[in-house]
This record gives C-alpha cells, sequence and structure tokens, in this order.
C-alpha cells in the first residue's frame, strides 16, 4: 500500500507502521532527511483532511508536505500528544493548550477551501437518527435542530479537535492534525475536547468526572470568549451526535451519553 508513495515522493521508512480503524501510516524520511509521518487512509473524510492542511499552512496544524489520492504526507511529531498530561492530573493545561490550538486555525484568513461539509450535514446521523431515541438523545437532537438554524461565527472547522489530534512538535509547538474539513459556527469546533481523553483508549476516567465537566466549561468559556449556555448546547448537541455514531455501530455510547448528560443538567440549573 505504501510502495508507490514512498518511490514517488522519494522517502525512506523510519519505524514500524501503525494501523488505526481506517488508515496505516508509515514514519518515514524525506530525501532532505527530514521526519514525516506518511498516511493511507481507507475513510472519506481522512482523505480529505489535506484540504484544511494545506490552508493552514503549518498555522496551529502540521504542514503538509505531499497529497495524492487517498495519501497524504506530514510533517512528524517526536513528542506525545495531550492524552497522558490529562490523565495524570494536567487537565486544566491541557484544555489551555486545546484552546490556544484553536484559536490559531480560527484566525482569519484567505477564502476558504473548497467542498468543506457544512454542519447541518455533519449532523444528519443525529438529525435524521435510524432509529428512535431514548430521552436524552432526543433533546441533543432538538438542541441541535436549533442550533444549525442560528450558526454564529461561521468558519472553517476542525471538526474533531481533541487530546490525540494535538501532538508536540517541538520548537514548533502544538499542532494539530487530522481536520475533518467542517464549516460552521466556531463554538462547535470546542464541544469534542469535552468527552476526551476518555474516547481515546480504554480505562480512561477523566471527562466524565462533574468537576472536571464544570471546570472545563469555565475555562473554555473564558478562553473562547463563548456564552456559556451557547457553549453548553453545542457540548450536548455535539455528544449527542457521538452518541448515535457509537450507537448505530452497535458500541457503548455512555461516555458520550453521561457529557450530554452533565451539559444537558446545567443548562436546566441555569
Amino acid at each position: 500500500m505504501s510502495e508507490p508513495y514512498l518511490s514517488r515522493w522519494r522517502l525512506r521508512r523510519d519505524g514500524p507502521s501503525i494501523r488505526t480503524p481506517h488508515a496505516r501510516l508509515w514514519p518515514v524520511l524525506t530525501a532532505s532527511g527530514e521526519a514525516a509521518m506518511l498516511k493511507v487512509s481507507t475513510e472519506t473524510e481522512e482523505q480529505n483532511g489535506h484540504r484544511l492542511l494545506r490552508w493552514w499552512n503549518g498555522d496551529g496544524a502540521a504542514r503538509l508536505l505531499a497529497h495524492e489520492g487517498p495519501a497524504i504526507l506530514i510533517e512528524r511529531s517526536h513528542g506525545d500528544s495531550l492524552r497522558q498530561r490529562s490523565i495524570k492530573g494536567e487537565d486544566d493545561a491541557c484544555t489551555m493548550i486545546l484552546c490556544q490550538v484553536l484559536q490559531q486555525l480560527h484566525r482569519p484568513r484567505s477564502a476558504p477551501p473548497e467542498d468543506l461539509v457544512c454542519l447541518r450535514r455533519w449532523f444528519a446521523d443525529l438529525l435524521q437518527a435510524r432509529a428512535p431515541l431514548p430521552p436524552l438523545l432526543e433533546q441533543c437532537r432538538s438542541l441541535a435542530m436549533a442550533l444549525l438554524e442560528d450558526e454564529q461565527e461561521i468558519r472553517p472547522l476542525h471538526g474533531d479537535l481533541h487530546h490525540d489530534n494535538v501532538l508536540d512538535f517541538g520548537a514548533r509547538g502544538w499542532l494539530a492534525i487530522d481536520p475533518k474539513r467542517l464549516l460552521g459556527d466556531r463554538a462547535f469546533d470546542y464541544t469534542t475536547m469535552f468527552s476526551n481523553p476518555d474516547l481515546c483508549g480504554p480505562g480512561i476516567h477523566v471527562a466524565t468526572r462533574p468537576e472536571r465537566f464544570h471546570a472545563r466549561l469555565e475555562q473554555v468559556c473564558r478562553l473562547a470568549d463563548i456564552e456559556r449556555t451557547r457553549l453548553l448546547r453545542w457540548i450536548a448537541a455535539s455528544a449527542g451526535l457521538s452518541a448515535v455514531w457509537f450507537r448505530d455501530d452497535g458500541d457503548p455510547a455512555d461516555i458520550d451519553e453521561a457529557v450530554a448528560g452533565m451539559a444537558l443538567q446545567a443548562l436546566a440549573e441555569a
């Protein structure tokens, strides 16, 4: 799978390959000796990640070095993601870094790339659920419908900014990888972090702790300058969408449902 790109882009393998549910990655060195990561994906949104990476041009995100078909080549991080720092009790620092990265990604730039996905399309599986929804997720669906009728501060969005998608690039700082090429209300981009790092791997219990949820809520509202009720509504809608995706795959959705529940409870108490 990697051979045509290794030859075409004059790359040398630099470590064992990595498998993910929808892709395979190879650490490589370019002809000039630069450390890079070659990714070949089978999933449409991952294949389209090059659009925003090219547009951001290394500002807040990893630099795109090459793209062809299902393959992208990006600069390689030699540091860790934020997952372990959050687990080890540095969650406030992690939330600050995630907010800082989003502030970079959301900066005004030239005209956005074509073929970005609007949030209404992204939320289709919640808005038109395949199976009857429990009351909790029905509330999330209703919120999503209302929010999508009144989007604010519309701009290109990462769409999946969480603790495993922000890596330490050394002198270049903390940078995002794996964008989902969305276009919509900027508040949505701050929601995925609220279900993580718990969704990054089994046995992680950070995001579902009520004290962490509320600490993050206040921190994000302050750092991102987003009104509290608006953010809570988007958190519930986003967690509801993720929960439906898990349910449709036959998997437990307990993490997202817990986060949605906390957001809805906070809204009820407001």
